[in-house]
């Protein structure tokens, strides 16, 4: 494997991963943040509000992310104007992150809206009867619960967004796949050891992140 041994290859090799990492990080707390308040109006009296939050998780859950991650370049950046930055880099890492936030938060949101089915229906009518509003209820006593049952499938959920995040690379953006691409036209002759040494790499990033949400989720579960 000494298409490795030189340094230019090793650099491009250790960045493209770090794109993954960065793309993973950014784009599981936005999504969080996104699933929670669309899990929010899954589960909310208000029918519009209901209405928008089964829209969103029908619309980004039966769209492939390629065509979700196309459209936040054609679409947002290119017909709509929508930028982030002048670096086109910069420009393309935002608008990949902005493509698997939307199309994540759908799987977010129906995870955490399981966790809220969890909860025993009587603490919610219990909170009701105390006088706490729609939203203190979901704040207060219901979320805390619900997130600690759900602990599991958003750690898989994390698990599938760290392989998608390869898909940034058809708008551009400099992560693994693209980075595999570049060194196995540059070295045919070793394309096995290319592909073994970045299906690897992604193995020993997940296997440990797998084991860790699965650990913190025996640790959180709610004894009933």
């Amino acid at each position: 494997m000494d298409v490795f041994s030189d340094p230019a290859n090793l650099q491009l090799y250790i960045d493209s991963f770090l794109m993954i990492l960065k793309l993973t990080g950014a784009s599981s707390l936005l999504a969080l943040v996104l699933g929670l308040l669309l899990a929010a109006c899954r589960v909310s009296p208000v029918p519009v509000l209901r209405a928008v939050g089964a829209g969103w998780v029908h619309l980004f859950r039966n769209t492939p992310l390629t065509l979700i991650i196309l459209f936040c370049f054609f679409g947002l950046y290119s017909a709509v104007g929508v930028e982030f930055s002048d670096d086109i880099h910069v420009n393309n890492y935002w608008l990949a992150v902005t493509g698997l936030s939307a199309y994540t938060a759908a799987f977010v949101c129906e995870a955490i809206r399981s966790g809220i089915n969890t909860v025993p229906l009587g603490q919610a009518e219990a909170a009701r009867a105390l006088g706490l509003t729609f939203a203190q209820n979901l704040r207060l006593i219901i979320l805390p619960q619900a997130m600690r049952s759900v602990v599991a499938p958003l750690g898989s959920i994390v698990i599938a967004l760290t392989k998608n995040a390869t898909i940034a690379g058809v708008i551009g953006v400099a992560e693994a796949s693209n980075a595999m691409k570049t060194l196995i036209e540059a070295r045919g002759d070793q394309t096995i050891a290319i592909f073994a040494v970045f299906a690897l790499t992604f193995v020993a990033l997940l296997v440990p992140v797998g084991y860790g949400f699965s650990a913190l989720a025996n640790r959180l579960a709610v004894r009933r």
